[in-house]
């Protein structure tokens, strides 16, 4: 008998809630601190995961959380690009 794959899970930065990871957006630092939207899940380096939600995307820039999860500034283009790549397209 065959056991049921696991789902890998993740938790929102802005809400703190965890859902399941390829319904988030990852947003990811390599290491030469170059910040970039990962679409595929898979590019090397330090992952911070957001969900979709329109209050989460505001509230990411309004707050500045990637600062945070990545422990370095994060330059305002970076917020602008996530916001327009979700709510551009609303």
């Amino acid at each position: 008998m065959q056991q049921p794959r696991k789902i890998p899970m993740r938790t929102c930065i802005a809400c703190r809630e965890e859902k399941p990871k390829r319904e988030m957006l990852r947003v990811v630092k390599n290491s030469e601190g170059v910040i970039s939207l990962d679409f595929s899940g898979k590019l090397p380096g330090r992952g911070a995961y957001i969900c979709s939600a329109e209050e989460c995307i505001k509230k990411l820039g309004q707050k500045k959380l990637l600062n945070k999860a990545f422990s370095m500034p994060v330059e305002d283009a970076v917020y602008q690009r996530i916001t327009e790549e979700f709510l551009g397209s609303r």
